[in-house]
């Protein structure tokens, strides 16, 4: 079967013959070649809970391979949580403040260049005119020596109350926190630092990795934990990324979900390039459901999106368009996870103001957490009228035939080595911690 975009058994798949009107990506994502070494001390590291304040959250807390390097949920519990994805519940003896905001992002193929920009607002972004090599919200508070933004992200998670931190002054790094001290001997990072170098197994391992004379840095410890997400989730190696190589066909139900997708749907205009993202941010009317991303002294409960850090009153709402690799296995969907299945982001897309205004909360995602401020903006006439007047995708219509076909399609993105791992989930770490398995 030649690979064309022509339906030669549409009457039995009951679509009408379609045309694409995007050209499809080519397959030329660009990894760089990984130092093992580097990458097995990263993947202690990254199911370490050393890391965070209280000694019990690690990044695979939140990220974790069994959830397709998500946890499962529309809104997590990181700090004061027990157990892993659906499971994870309050710890009675340190009951969490609230739910990380935000929905834990998928981990695939963060390593290929072409990701320059990361978090759900782009609060990450590489800058060849920035002294670091990528603005954040820190400003000058950072240091130097990270290989990437891939390393970079690694700063916000470990200083984040509600995700690995902890809350206030209850453990000497979400002290650090609360005083503002990043940077410094007396800064969160340091504290974090010379947790790790007490720790011979890692102490040796970092010492084959650096000159003899170089004390370690936190910076080298993200480099560590960024080869190794690297090298564990690159996925690249998809029926759809096989098509695009070397024309080895789709079934009949996803190719004629492609052509929908880069034709009538329109999904190919924000899903672009190989991993179906052009980096750029969007307004769907996602609906708001969860504690929002605002500060702990706002009394709304909004998340305004790429607005809170332009500052431009045009990028309200607008979140960074998700890569689409392994889709099928990273529900709930949306940056804070509004939706649990496919067929509902799908149709959030398609009709995005009625999808808005009819939205059914019962479709998220969320462990029970006594106090939590769930569904406030739900009822919020205003900011439902705000939402709605930022969108900025027209409406499509599809036949129910068509949406499964585009399902079928996105099915085709799934990247099963990726999924299962290359290196998987440790028995053990350095620490002696527990390692959520």
């Amino acid at each position: 079967m030649k690979p064309v975009l022509t339906f030669l058994a549409a009457s039995c798949l009951a679509f009408p013959v379609l045309a694409q009107a995007d050209p499809l990506p080519k397959a030329n994502a660009s990894f760089s070649t990984p130092d093992m070494d580097e990458v097995h001390l990263g993947q202690l590291l990254f199911f370490d809970p050393i890391l965070s304040g209280n000694r019990t959250v690690s990044c695979a807390t939140c990220h974790h391979p069994r959830f397709a390097t998500s946890d499962g949920v529309s809104l997590g519990i990181g700090d004061g949580g027990i157990g892993l994805g659906p499971d994870r519940r309050p710890d009675p003896d340190n009951y969490p403040e609230e739910r990380v905001p935000r929905n834990a992002p998928a981990l695939f193929n963060l390593g290929a260049a072409q990701f320059q920009t990361l978090f759900h607002d782009g609060r990450l972004e590489t800058d060849s005119t920035d002294p670091f090599g990528f603005r954040t919200p820190l400003g000058e508070d950072m240091e130097y020596g990270f290989d990437g933004v891939l390393s970079a992200q690694t700063m916000f998670p470990v200083l984040s109350p509600d995700e690995m931190a902890g809350h206030y002054s209850e453990n000497d790094v979400s002290q650090s926190v609360r005083q503002g001290f990043f940077t410094g001997p007396k800064g969160a990072w340091a504290i974090l630092t010379e947790r790790v170098a007490a720790i011979p197994a890692y102490r040796a391992g970092f010492d084959a990795l650096l000159p003899s004379d170089k004390p370690l840095h936190f910076s080298d410890i993200s480099n560590a934990i960024a080869a190794f997400m690297a090298f564990e989730w690159r996925a690249d190696d998809s029926p759809f990324d096989l098509f695009l190589r070397d024309g080895t066909p789709l079934d009949q139900d996803a190719t004629a979900g492609m052509a929908l997708f880069y034709g009538k749907a329109g999904c190919g205009t924000c899903h672009t390039g190989q991993f179906q993202t052009d980096h750029q941010f969007h307004s769907i009317g996602m609906p708001q459901i969860g504690p929002g991303k605002s500060a702990r002294f706002e009394s709304h409960h909004h998340d305004v999106g790429r607005m809170r850090v332009t500052g431009a009153a045009g990028d309200a709402y607008r979140f960074r368009t998700p890569s689409l690799r392994n889709v099928m296995q990273t529900a709930p969907y949306g940056h804070d996870g509004a939706y649990g299945d496919i067929r509902g982001v799908l149709e959030q897309h398609l009709s995005p103001e009625t999808a808005l205004r009819n939205y059914d909360p019962a479709q998220a995602v969320l462990p029970d957490l006594s106090g939590a401020v769930d569904l406030a903006n739900l009822t919020d006439t205003d900011e439902i009228a705000r939402i709605a007047a930022s969108i900025d995708i027209a409406p499509v219509t599809l036949t129910d035939a068509e949406k499964d076909a585009i399902i079928a399609f996105l099915g085709s993105l799934t990247d099963q080595t990726s999924l299962n791992g290359r290196l998987g989930v440790p028995a053990t770490v350095p620490s002696g911690l527990p390692v959520d398995q």
